[in-house]
């Protein structure tokens, strides 16, 4: 071939970027790698104790092409004392990195730079944010958050958050003036013992001041284990979010809709194990879709009962109590729970009465409720509510419980499942006995579809395959934490932390004193030390 006609065909060729690891042993290398970074470029940090290092991960990326900060080996990078990490810019990933015993002065993890200098399109995946130790706990600056949510688009998935112990929530999302469309995924939230106060919510997507805001925040496929903070496990505070898919495990709180409106809350099982005040899902607010929900063993009542509806207060300021309004509560199973189904749960501090708004517009249709021995399927404790029951079925239920227009008595026979939960047996009465009309449900919990003849409950009698079950602690979290099943004392968090039970938080483990109930593999996230596994695919 002539040289000249290689030369031209050469010039038509597209360029070849390959990609480079730039390795960094400091933060100032980090700062350094940012600006000479492209997209597809990954920065490599060097295994080992990162103390009071201040990250700043801040650099472009590009669709397909994402520039990655992680740890030479995933967990291999432990940040301490007042670490933390800030990210800003776009189509970023942040992978493989263990926080551990920190105190940051105000995030761990921010998805943002500085004020002026949000994330957009960036990820944080297979990290851990493991204690909290600040040094003047219990004074006057005892809160943080350890992630905050700022920006678009942005993602949190298989992480392990676990052992906060100051105030302030784990996880904020900020809500602007704008829908950010973040989604939460596949995360581990471990043990967050009893504030006493306000503001020990895991999760917030929101604040008061701007609930009546789009956020478009999606919280789905999580393990939420003995999140005891506060009532609120999750508190939702903005429009138009999705909590769909999450598993909540022995803990006690609800998942509150505290403000904004519009918000879907489907798909999620509860499992209270019969701890103390253990609750389901908590309605405030107008527009929402509560169903295909399995909750099961709640101790709680009132707030804090399997599903409920607060009273609202008129002129309710931005941080009350707004009106509940054209509810949805369709396709659920309730089944041994202290309070199914309270309408009308009220403000203590309100002071008049008359300034109480009762749910108004509202359909409750197609629940399936097992009762427990003498104890009511429902309680409406405001007569003003304006609520329509249709299609529902009331199992066990205790001698000389009134019925209602819509509330049906049947004996439901139940069997256990592989998956933890009970469902209908046989011929169940549940079969094909909907009466109301939901179209937006179109499957079941386990995303089996609903043939035309639906079933009461969350559970639709099917032989198609089901996507969906309950989620067990091997399917969230980083990969490189252990996967043993393990025993260790179930007091470790209530005690005062690893340290009280026996932990060395150098990795080793407890003394053989301090073993002895069999727990799950969250007793050990603040304590045993990371090690390289198999990887699963995502």
């Amino acid at each position: 071939m002539p040289r000249r006609v290689a030369s031209l065909l050469l010039a038509t060729l597209p360029a070849v970027t390959i990609a480079e690891d730039i390795p960094a042993a400091r933060a100032k290398d980090i700062v350094a790698a940012c600006a000479r970074a492209r997209p597809g470029d990954t920065i490599v940090m060097a295994n080992g104790t990162w103390r009071d290092a201040d990250v700043v991960f801040r650099a472009q990326g590009a669709p397909g092409a994402p520039i990655t900060l992680r740890a030479h080996s995933p967990g291999g990078v432990v940040l301490t004392g007042r670490s933390r990490l800030r990210i800003g810019g776009e189509h970023l990933v942040v992978s493989g990195l263990c926080f551990r015993d920190g105190w940051a002065e105000e995030d761990v993890i921010a998805f943002r730079a500085d004020s002026k200098d949000p994330a957009s399109n960036c990820r944080v995946t297979g990290c851990a944010i493991i204690g909290s130790t600040r040094p003047d706990e219990g004074g006057a600056r005892d809160s943080s958050h350890w992630i905050s949510l700022y920006g678009t688009s942005n993602r949190m998935d298989h992480c392990a958050v676990s052992g906060k112990r100051d105030a302030g929530t784990t996880l904020v999302v900020w809500v602007g003036d704008s829908p950010n469309g973040h989604r939460i995924d596949r995360n581990y939230f471990g043990p967050r013992p009893p504030l006493g106060r306000n503001g020990g919510e895991t999760i917030r997507v929101g604040t008061s001041d701007v609930s009546m805001q789009e956020s478009g925040t999606v919280v789905e496929d999580n393990y939420f284990e003995r999140c005891d903070g506060e009532v609120e496990i999750i508190s939702n505070k903005s429009c138009g979010n999705v909590y769909r898919r999450n598993t909540f495990v022995a803990c006690s709180g609800t998942l509150t809709l505290r403000h904004g409106n519009r918000c879907s809350v489907y798909g999620n099982w509860f499992f209270g194990e019969g701890a103390k005040g253990s609750g389901g899902i908590r309605l405030i607010g107008e527009g929402h879709r509560v169903f295909n929900n399995y909750l099961a063993r709640l101790e709680g009542d009132e707030t804090r009962s399997a599903i409920s509806f607060q009273l609202g207060l008129k002129d309710s300021p931005p941080n009350g109590y707004f009106q509940v309004k054209g509810a949805i509560v369709a396709f659920n199973t309730i089944i041994d729970c202290k309070s199914p189904l309270a309408i009308g749960v009220g403000d203590d501090d309100a002071g008049d009465p008359s300034r109480l708004l009762a749910p108004v517009d509202c359909i409750v249709a197609n629940n399936l409720i097992a009762c427990r021995k003498d104890r009511p399927p429902l309680a409406i404790m405001d007569p003003r509510s304006r609520i329509q029951f249709a299609g529902n079925l009331v199992a066990a239920a205790p001698q000389g419980t009134v019925t209602r227009d819509g509330v049906r008595l049947a004996e439901v026979p139940t069997e256990p499942s592989p998956e933890g939960m009970r469902r209908p047996a046989g011929d169940s009465p549940t079969r094909a006995a909907a009466t109301a009309d939901a179209p937006f449900v179109q499957d079941d919990i386990d995303g089996q579809p609903r043939a035309r003849a639906r079933d009461v409950g969350c559970d639709q009698d099917s032989d198609a395959p089901a996507p969906h079950r309950p989620l067990n602690i091997d399917d969230v979290g980083p990969d490189w934490f252990g996967r043993q099943s393990l025993t260790a004392s179930a007091t470790i968090f209530q005690a005062g932390g690893p340290a009280a039970a026996g932990w060395d938080l150098a990795g080793k483990l407890p003394s053989a004193r301090t073993w002895g109930h069999p727990v799950s593999r969250a007793a050990l996230w603040s304590a045993v030390r990371p090690h390289t596994a198999l990887r699963r695919s995502r």
